[in-house]
């Protein structure tokens, strides 16, 4: 497996790997890595359908990626991916996979038709006062100091940030800024999470600076995210013959290691391709593998399931091809109703994805340790909610704050709506309407969330966990600048409003080390790989579809020896133009030579641009506005 860039093989069809037809393959889990896994192995992969079993626990599809009317609760959406254009291989398996709606097209060509008829941006970032516009402006409000230190952090080395949290990094001159507002409710940072991920999402995300104050650099998906992204793909993989066992609990993935056999496959940490610059990072060291790593061969020789209770066994060989999504952001999730608060059920159990993950652990340490993300999950919960509208009373108050007409089928807030003086830190959304296909016209559904649900709530003087979903839409309501006098009615009788509670939702933010998460195919392995959020993959970042579906197409190309490029992370933090924006965006545009020097300083600074002057540094310079 090997990356690359450009377009000379992002349109190659790979040949047929040797042997495949004489393969099986078993992926644990129906997220968007797993199925992702699935349709590289039929695309690229070239192997025969029914060669591809697919074990669920639930009895449908999707993972994180949810979005179900359910009989008697209601419609309910755990929570949104936002997506930018720079999502190589999302992108590139999108282009492959029929539209369910379109006959002819893909689902990227209706996606980019759609983004492109109806861009993204918000109108309304944030609010405060009851329903008014906070007044941000589009501003980072950052001083000198703290930009300074952001700047800091993102030239510190991954070594200096392991296991450390973001607070050792920013004081207050961030934490209270525009900017925090802006990042920590748009990707639900927490101040105790780790400082190393905060480096690589402002690494990954440079080009998108800019475009933070208004969400102008993301684009989404026309209904919700099952039934724009999961669904297609299942259906995809459905036509290829590919079975899928729902109701199908993993409780363990059973590996010979050593055990006399000598070591595993040598393959190259990354190939080297036709790219010069991709050869330099696979020779030098760029690409940092697990500290545990050993090349011991590694088998995995049964999977352990549990189906309606009934307990059994698949035995494997190495022709046998397993892919495993280990852990799980929406474990342990659980729902309440209109009338009753989401339940806080932590434990883990048989079957789900982090008993599996500490079972497989235990059997060798390059595995990865599941406890540094799923030991505490106060740190790691958060609470949203789907609120639908039942009729046009609420409406008015939405269309009031993202200043469009929710019903237009277009782009709404464009992003979430931060509630900045709120208690639980709400945030709150609504993208092209409507979200379901089978939704009524006259109704709006809401997707809700709240960053710090254990305080009590500005109106609701208690906390988010405690709260009912009409207790919820009372809060939410609140916040709108609805009269109080309406606010009981309107939550009980005008909109059905359903919680989720989920223990482990960020779960992978917490400070980590090398070595925690397990390698995509880890050293000395024969027949398996990790997929998902859990797993390790360079320069990348989790909590997006894009590092989902990453892993599922290096785990493929991995195994089968696929003889294509895997698309590299865009290399935005490579390129100067990006540098050189982010730099000056980040000071609310004023440039490098305002900030305050003392007399040294700015002698220097005087002296360096002297030299540039007459040069295409200095132009450029002036281009971006840094001087």
């Amino acid at each position: 497996m090997y990356y690359s860039s450009g377009n000379y093989e992002a349109f190659a069809r790979p040949k047929k790997p040797a042997g495949v037809d004489s393969k099986h393959a078993y992926i644990i889990g129906t997220g968007l890595a797993a199925l992702s896994s699935a349709c590289y192995l039929v695309r690229d992969g070239q192997m025969p359908g029914d060669h591809i079993h697919i074990l669920e626990k639930d009895p449908v599809p999707g993972g994180a990626c949810d979005g179900l009317d359910i009989p008697g609760l209601g419609y309910v959406m755990r929570g949104g991916r936002e997506m930018d254009n720079h999502f190589e291989v999302m992108w590139d398996l999108f282009r492959s996979i029929p539209s369910i709606e379109t006959e002819g097209v893909s689902v990227l060509d209706e996606y980019y038709w759609l983004n492109k008829e109806d861009p993204n941006y918000s109108l309304c970032r944030a609010t405060k006062d009851l329903g008014k516009d906070a007044g941000l402006k589009g501003k980072f409000g950052l001083s000198d100091k703290a930009a300074m230190e952001i700047m800091k952090l993102f030239f510190t080395p991954d070594e200096d940030l392991y296991d450390k949290p973001i607070t050792d990094f920013f004081d207050d001159e961030v934490l209270n800024s525009n900017f925090w507002l802006y990042w920590r409710t748009m990707f639900a940072f927490e101040n105790w999470h780790s400082a190393l991920e905060m480096k690589l999402y402002i690494k990954r995300y440079i080009h998108h600076i800019g475009g933070l104050p208004d969400f102008s650099a993301l684009r989404f998906t026309r209904y919700n995210q099952y039934e724009s992204m999961i669904l297609p793909m299942v259906k995809y993989l459905e036509s290829h013959g590919v079975e899928f066992r729902y109701n199908t609990k993993v409780e363990n993935v059973e590996f010979a290691i050593g055990g006399g056999g000598g070591d595993g496959p040598k393959r190259e940490h990354t190939g080297v391709g036709q790219d010069t610059i991709q050869k330099i990072q696979a020779t030098s060291g760029f690409f940092k593998r697990n500290p545990a790593s050993t090349p011991t061969k590694k088998l995995a020789v049964r999977i352990d399931v549990s189906q309606e209770g009934e307990k059994s066994s698949i035995d494997l060989t190495e022709n046998d091809l397993v892919f495993i999504t280990n852990g799980g952001c929406v474990e342990n999730s659980t729902m309440g109703s209109q009338n009753s608060p989401a339940a806080w059920n932590p434990d883990l159990k048989p079957g789900g994805g982090w008993d599996m993950w500490r079972r497989i652990a235990e059997q060798d340490p390059s595995f990865g340790h599941p406890e540094k993300f799923c030991s505490d999950p106060n740190a790691t919960k958060w609470m949203s909610a789907t609120v639908t509208t039942l009729d046009d009373e609420i409406p008015p108050y939405i269309q009031k704050i993202c200043k469009r007409d929710p019903f237009s089928g277009k782009v709404v807030t464009g992003g979430i709506v931060t509630v900045q003086d709120s208690n639980w830190l709400m945030s709150w959304t609504l993208n092209r309407q409507q979200q379901f296909r089978d939704q009524p016209k006259d109704q709006l559904c809401v997707w809700v969330y709240g960053l710090f649900p254990d305080k009590p709530g500005n109106y609701v003087k208690k906390p988010m966990t405690e709260c009912t979903g009409e207790e919820i839409c009372e809060e939410w309501l609140y916040h709108m600048g609805v009269p109080t006098d309406k606010i009981e009615s309107l939550a009980k009788h005008h909109a059905n409003t359903v919680p989720v509670m989920m223990p482990y939702i960020t779960a992978f933010f917490m400070p980590r080390a090398a070595g925690d998460r397990p390698d995509v195919v880890p050293d000395g392995a024969v027949n398996f790989a990790f997929l998902g959020q859990f797993a390790e993959t360079p320069r990348d970042t989790i909590f997006t579809t894009e590092y989902s579906m990453r892993t599922g197409m290096e785990a493929v190309y991995t195994l089968l020896g696929v003889d294509r490029g895997v698309p590299e992370v865009w290399g935005s933090v490579y390129d100067v133009r990006n540098l050189l924006n982010a730099t000056v965006k980040l000071r609310d545009g004023a440039p490098v030579t305002d900030m305050k020097l003392n007399f040294i300083e700015k002698a220097v600074v005087k002296k360096v641009l002297k030299k540039l002057d007459g040069t295409d540094i200095a132009t450029l310079l002036r281009e971006y506005h840094v001087i």
